[in-house]
């Protein structure tokens, strides 16, 4: 806790031009102050965003690990992520639809459609978390393929989302994060009251019923709310990796695998790491910034490297 209310202060800190604590405190309170504007109308809503999309992926990147019982899932594990991309690229270059509160429609579709096809290829009501997982990662190639073929049509419409396909927080304006928050709550809501069967069905399906949970009910529960999360996400920054992928790890050192325990801190402790990021781009990049997604990327994959050499990465 005391991690998130550091980064969110750093986060609106840090800028093109840095600010004091007490020139962040008169900003956020004061409306005569010289930067309530950049304040209120640039970093808060950035910061808001970083915090509401960071729980999103790392609740969703932690239900999907225990729900297949991978250590190596994250949100893309389906093909939600990239379905929800390949919808709002769609979208954006084919009909304009550039207002976020109408693309993340096209990123729920999106992330349900694709989530029903990897059902249907992993084999409907047999489908096992193994032939799920390499429908995902077929569907999620193809759509990425598709993401970029869709870019290239109109040159406008590839300078609009170059930077959202790598993944960033820069786009945030005011009406942000309101227009995201009912799908990130429900998706939220969702997750966490599927936390304790599904810890039951981390034990197998059959002990999973003989402790009166059912699996397929659990199933379709989490992989709702992981399409709302990582829908809601990546229609407001793209597609960000690792985040959903090492929270769960760093979290898990402390609270154990107990969904009921893990999902709940994997909400506060994915903002830390995804709002870090994006403060660490705006400092290596400056004058300018470096894409969170570029910086999630390439200080992710080292960091969970390191973690699988000493051991700290285990099974759900």
């Amino acid at each position: 806790m005391l991690l998130l209310g550091a980064v969110a202060v750093l986060s609106v800190a840090v800028g093109a031009k840095p600010l004091s604590l007490t020139e962040v405190w008169q900003g956020l309170t004061d409306p005569a102050a010289a930067d309530y504007a950049v304040v209120h109308r640039m970093r808060l809503p950035r910061t808001l965003l970083g915090l509401a999309a960071g729980a999103a992926l790392g609740v969703a990147g932690a239900a999907m690990q225990v729900l297949t019982r991978n250590p190596l899932a994250d949100p893309g594990l389906l093909g939600i992520n990239a379905g929800a991309s390949a919808a709002v690229a769609t979208a954006t270059v084919l009909f304009g639809v550039t207002a976020l509160d109408h693309q993340v429609w096209y990123a729920l579709l999106g992330a349900a459609l694709v989530t029903v096809a990897v059902q249907a290829v992993g084999g409907g009501r047999q489908a096992t978390p193994a032939r799920m997982a390499l429908a995902g990662a077929a569907l999620n190639a193809a759509l990425y393929s598709y993401v970029s073929a869709v870019m290239l049509v109109d040159s406008t419409s590839l300078e609009r989302l170059r930077f959202w396909t790598v993944g960033s927080l820069a786009g945030a304006r005011t009406d942000t994060v309101p227009a995201l928050l009912p799908f990130i709550l429900a998706g939220l809501l969702l997750a966490l009251a599927t936390a304790r069967p599904l810890g039951a069905l981390a034990l197998g399906d059959d002990p999973a019923r003989a402790l009166g949970a059912r699996p397929g009910l659990v199933r379709a529960a989490v992989v709702a709310a992981v399409t709302l999360l990582c829908g809601a996400a990546t229609a407001a920054c793209g597609p960000i990796v690792f985040v959903g992928l090492l929270a769960p790890h760093l979290v898990r050192a402390f609270t154990g695998p107990d969904p009921r325990r893990l999902l709940p801190w994997c909400a506060i402790f994915a903002p830390v790491l995804l709002l870090a990021a994006d403060v660490a781009g705006r400092l290596l990049g400056r004058p300018g910034e470096l894409q969170v997604g570029l910086v999630t990327a390439v200080l992710g994959g080292p960091l969970f490297l390191y973690l699988v050499r000493r051991g700290r990465v285990a099974r759900p």
